[in-house]
């Protein structure tokens, strides 16, 4: 992939884009591999590319300049803004977008956040692409409520120049701070959740709901994770750390049983929805801590579904699955680091299955999913 603002240094946030693609993906598995080393009897599947280009389905801008004339993009190193909104790294139903977005913050008159001065409101635009439908979702992250009176005189013709929009909000982030977003959501618009599709699976996302940023690599994933649950047909599951439900709704069967468990109660709303839509009755979403539902005294099913956040499970959970009744864990990690202190915490299970995905290209990221199955 060629980017005209890495090759001029304006933008280095693809870290290893000058590194031809085969190259980045035997680094990444080579480093996979060196990290997950004392299981040297595990199977390792082939690893899944992504596409190099036009891959993202989400993009995060920094908004600089004025509201006359406003950037979209990074931070330079010299605290000025740089204007990415051809970042090859979108497709083109998300670069389409930023036209109209940026216009309707003239018409607003929505000033960008300076960091230097800290004067300014709109410190971020993040917007989310359901590539099926072309929907999107829009997040103006704001240091006040300052412009919410002036965005919602303006919505008629946003949503002229912007008819795909589905989904408006606003966030509210006031401290000067380098914090992506708040905690308080003002939702503009009367849809309140955006609709993406993995495997044909209708997954329903909310302004602050996590959702993996590469389509095709997050089905490959959920794929993964089904194709195993089916090959050992456990009668019930616990899907952990369950997000808006991915993992569940894909391992869906007749008569197994599956619990989907996450902290958000915004993400458990999506996924209960999804759910009803499938008239999956087998399925139970609930909005707890992880670790506090394991240990709580439940039944353990035969098998578990993990996808903690980068720092992974933890050592109390891993403690409790060590001495529970779970034969399987199918472990989904962004953080081969973590991952493996978290199965050196678990010496009762044996790592059968390793497979990398790409799902972070020309960074040094990616995902890695593994099965564990527990020693006879």
């Amino acid at each position: 992939m060629y980017c005209h603002h890495f090759a001029a240094g304006r933008c280095r946030s693809c870290t290893h884009l000058d590194t031809p693609y085969t190259e980045q993906l035997a680094w990444k598995e080579a480093h996979c591999r060196e990290t997950l080393a004392d299981w040297p009897e595990a199977e390792w599947l082939a690893p899944v590319a992504s596409l190099e280009a036009g891959f993202r389905n989400k993009a995060k801008m920094v908004v600089t300049g004025s509201a006359d004339a406003p950037r979209l993009g990074i931070l330079g190193a010299d605290g000025l803004g740089v204007d990415l909104q051809d970042c090859p790294l979108y497709p083109e139903a998300l670069t389409t977008a930023f036209g109209p977005l940026v216009r309707f913050i003239g018409l607003a008159r929505i000033e960008p956040y300076d960091v230097a001065s800290r004067k300014g409101e709109l410190k971020y635009l993040l917007l989310t692409l359901s590539a099926e439908t072309g929907e999107l979702m829009v997040r103006f992250v704001l240091r006040s409520q300052e412009a919410v009176g002036r965005m919602r005189k303006q919505l008629p013709a946003l949503y002229e120049a912007l008819p795909q929009l589905r989904v408006l909000s606003v966030n509210l982030q006031p401290e000067h701070k380098a914090v992506l977003e708040g905690v308080h959501e003002i939702v503009l618009s009367e849809q309140e959740a955006l609709t993406m599709h993995l495997n044909g699976l209708p997954l329903h996302l909310r302004p602050q709901s996590f959702f993996q940023t590469n389509d095709g690599v997050a089905e490959a994933l959920y794929r993964q994770a089904r194709d195993w649950c089916d090959e050992f047909q456990p009668d019930a599951v616990w899907d952990l750390f369950c997000g808006v439900g991915g993992f569940a709704l894909h391992c869906a069967a007749p008569g197994r049983r599956l619990t989907g468990i996450e902290i958000s109660a915004e993400a458990i709303q999506s996924a209960c929805r999804s759910r009803d839509e499938l008239a999956l009755d087998d399925i139970e979403f609930r909005a707890l801590d992880a670790a506090d539902f394991a240990v709580a005294g439940s039944a353990v099913p035969p098998l578990v579904i993990l996808n903690p956040p980068r720092r992974g499970i933890g050592a109390g959970l891993c403690e409790f699955l060590e001495h529970s009744a779970a034969r399987w864990l199918i472990y989904s990690s962004c953080n081969a680091q973590s991952l493996a202190q978290d199965l050196r915490r678990m010496p009762g299970f044996r790592l059968r299955r390793v497979r990398l995905l790409d799902m972070f290209p020309h960074s040094h990221h990616y995902e890695v999913i593994t099965l564990l199955e527990r020693d006879p």
